[in-house]
Parts: structure tokens; sequence; C-alpha cells
């Protein structure tokens, strides 16, 4: 395998990863729309935004490999 490749299954598991992050981030920012409880709706967006940086930290890793 060349220098500087990810290997098959890496990538595979990490686009699963990154897969997983979005809909994370995506259920999580829908509760925050729909919680009357302040408190829940902070809880909420705070957890879609932890989901969010995950996800365009994975986005730019696979990204840095083109």
């Amino acid at each position: 395998m060349p220098s500087g490749m990810l290997q098959s299954k890496s990538l595979s598991i990490l686009q699963d990863q990154l897969t997983h992050e979005f809909i994370a981030y995506k259920k999580a920012q829908r509760y925050g729309e729909t919680f009357q409880n302040a408190q829940l709706k902070t809880l909420a967006n705070e957890l879609a935004n932890c989901h969010k940086e995950r996800y365009n930290r994975l986005f730019n890793y696979l990204n840095s490999w083109s």
C-alpha cells in the first residue's frame, strides 16, 4: 500500500462514524427545536454542537487525504 493512503477498512470505519455523527447532530438539533423547557433546549443544542464539531473534524480529516 502506498504511503499516505488510508486502508479500505479504516476508510469504511471513518465514513460510518461520519454518518453516525451527522445523524446524531440532526436528532439533537431537532430535539432542541421541539423542547419547551429552556434547560432541555440548551442541553440538546449543546449536544448538537458537539456532534457537529466531531462531524466537521472527521470530514476535514477525510478531505485531507484527497
